[in-house]
């Protein structure tokens, strides 16, 4: 997808960052940071792997497990000799630890003394991994660099909003499923398989990935909960359910969320959509380049506050590429104190749910900030969902239901 080129590219805005903050060796753990720098694609995040960027090397070195060699071979721009496995005595081992073997490369390649920066707060960096790393190089000075790499992916380029298109028309089909397929007498289970098929089948034209989370889809006063997955729970009239789910292409996200009613809404529901909806259009007819982060969230607070509601979460979320169990970048935030400026191709989950004491409505959208304002990846009808009991015994593709 990207050339060696775009790596280089990338490559150097990390180089800069480190300068900057007197990195001069950074120890990659997050899968999503690797990707990018590397195209490095593999489920293999569930054991220790390190990608280490030298601030005087071209090329980084990835280290990781022996068997695992092969896929970064096959999926990178690196050559053999920034390719280093470990033997399979350092997985789960009691005795020794990836870290250990990471910290001999460092010490054997002149690295041992250096300043350098840790993934502290990456999901994939344990405890266990800073111990062993900080005795094994007992001269080197440490410091916490979670998400530096995270801030240069801010911007995307051409390539990656390409990527993050494809992934919207991967989602549309994805939400037309979860529509046609939830009905009286289905299950949960059977709407969240609706969706992985519609999100791995892709389009004609394309294939999809798998997404960094999993369908979430509570049902009726489990709405009150956003980030429940499904059960085997069958439907039946006059439920309701919030439906998050993503498109994902070559590891880029584009989420949505939508709520909809299986023959009848109650009419608290309804009242809530029309907040939620009237919100986000006035906060995305507003956006613009230039705005700060937390202008962004005023537009929705002040606009939902005239209806007398308040959200205490933030309003989204930076998003891009990403591998589980998250497809948020953890960098900017819709939210106070937030003061990112807004730039042309950042790209964001608009979050504008509501949750309540006992029912939740979710209507959100993935968007790109354009030069004059910000657009949306996907086009899925943005109002309350109803599936009349006409539309559940007569319709024939997910498509017909929503009219597009």
């Amino acid at each position: 997808m990207f050339t060696k080129e775009e790596y280089l590219t990338r490559m150097n805005q990390t180089k800069q960052k480190m300068m900057e903050y007197g990195v001069e060796v950074l120890l990659i753990s997050n899968p999503s940071n690797m990707y990018y720098l590397t195209g490095y694609n593999a489920w293999s995040f569930y054991v220790h792997q390190i990608l280490v960027v030298m601030i005087d090397e071209e090329q980084p070195i990835w280290i990781g497990r022996e068997m695992d060699a092969h896929s970064a071979k096959v999926t990178t721009w690196l050559d053999e000799n920034h390719i280093i496995p470990y033997p399979d005595e350092f997985v789960q081992s009691t005795i020794r630890h990836p870290m250990d073997f990471v910290a001999n490369i460092l010490t054997e390649i002149g690295q041992g003394n250096r300043k350098i920066g840790l993934e502290m707060d990456a999901f994939y960096f344990t405890g266990m991994c800073y111990e062993r790393i900080t005795q094994g190089l007992p001269n080197a000075e440490f410091r916490n660099f979670s998400t530096l790499v995270n801030w240069v992916r801010l911007i995307k380029s051409d390539t990656e909003i390409e990527c993050m298109k494809k992934a919207a028309k991967i989602l549309e089909n994805a939400m037309h499923a979860a529509f046609y397929t939830a009905d009286v007498g289905m299950r949960e289970n059977d709407v969240a398989a609706a969706i992985y098929q519609a999100q791995i089948s892709g389009t004609k034209e394309f294939g999809g990935d798998y997404t960094s989370i999993v369908p979430m889809i509570p049902t009726s006063e489990n709405t009150a909960s956003p980030h429940l997955t499904w059960t085997d729970r069958r439907y039946k009239h006059g439920d309701y359910l919030t439906i998050e789910i993503a498109g994902c292409y070559r590891r880029y996200h584009t989420p949505m969320a939508r709520t909809m009613a299986i023959g009848k809404a109650p009419d608290k529901v309804k009242d809530l959509a029309k907040v939620v909806v009237e919100g986000i259009e006035t906060t995305m007819d507003t956006i613009k380049p230039g705005m700060t982060a937390e202008e962004v969230e005023s537009v929705w607070s002040k606009t939902i506050a005239k209806r007398g509601y308040f959200k205490e979460s933030r309003l989204g979320y930076s998003i891009g590429l990403s591998f589980p169990p998250d497809w948020g970048e953890h960098t900017v935030s819709f939210r106070k104190g937030d003061r990112t400026i807004m730039q042309p191709n950042m790209t964001f989950h608009l979050m504008p749910g509501i949750w309540l004491d006992n029912y939740g409505v979710e209507i959100t959208e993935s968007i790109r900030i354009t030069e004059n304002g910000c657009e949306t990846f996907a086009n899925v009808p943005r109002e309350l969902y109803i599936k009349e009991p006409s539309q559940i015994s007569h319709m024939t593709s997910p498509k017909e239901q929503t009219g597009s």
